[in-house]
């Protein structure tokens, strides 16, 4: 396998974000081009995310799709804001909406979340799946040692509750 692998497919960087594959992170990290793919990825898993819900009381394909792409990119800014300004990693938004938004490949599993008894096993499983990728992206994006990553994830997470909060209750 050569380490230039600049131009891969969206499935195959999909699957090695999937896989935890650091060279993958940071192959979208570096590619510019890649911005639109993690678009679609992203698009991809909300879209599974509502099929799979579907029946749930979610709020439906364009809903949930409208939802993702905006908490995609809030998710991005704040990520750089706290990774790269407070604490001093080294990343651009782009490179922080690229990595994350690959992390989110392991979502598509999300489709077969309707599946009755198993459904809540699957998305529990992708759920932390998520998790690790996120925070993998992060680390990479942001060179970071992974203890800085789980930190700048959590305190992430923790300006989102309160967005969130804030919106839900104005």
């Amino acid at each position: 396998m050569t380490t230039h692998t600049v131009g891969r497919s969206i499935v195959d960087r999909m699957r090695g974000a999937a896989m935890l594959d650091v060279h993958t992170y940071e192959e979208v990290e570096a590619d510019e081009s890649a911005t639109g793919q993690a678009a679609v990825v992203v698009a991809i898993v909300a879209i599974c995310a509502a099929i799979g819900g579907f029946g749930t009381g979610g709020r439906g394909v364009i809903g949930g799709l409208f939802g993702a792409v905006i908490g995609w990119l809030v998710w991005a800014g704040i990520t750089y804001f706290i990774g790269d300004k407070l604490l001093g990693g080294t990343a651009s938004w782009g490179e922080l909406l690229r990595t994350l938004g690959f992390a989110q490949a392991p979502g598509v599993l999300l489709f077969f979340a309707f599946i009755p008894l198993l459904g809540w096993l699957l998305a529990g499983i992708v759920g932390v799946w998520l998790l690790i990728t996120g925070v993998i992206a992060i680390r990479q994006a942001l060179d970071f040692s992974t203890g800085r990553a789980i930190g700048t994830a959590l305190l992430g997470w923790l300006v989102m509750v309160v967005v969130q909060g804030v919106f839900r209750m104005g």
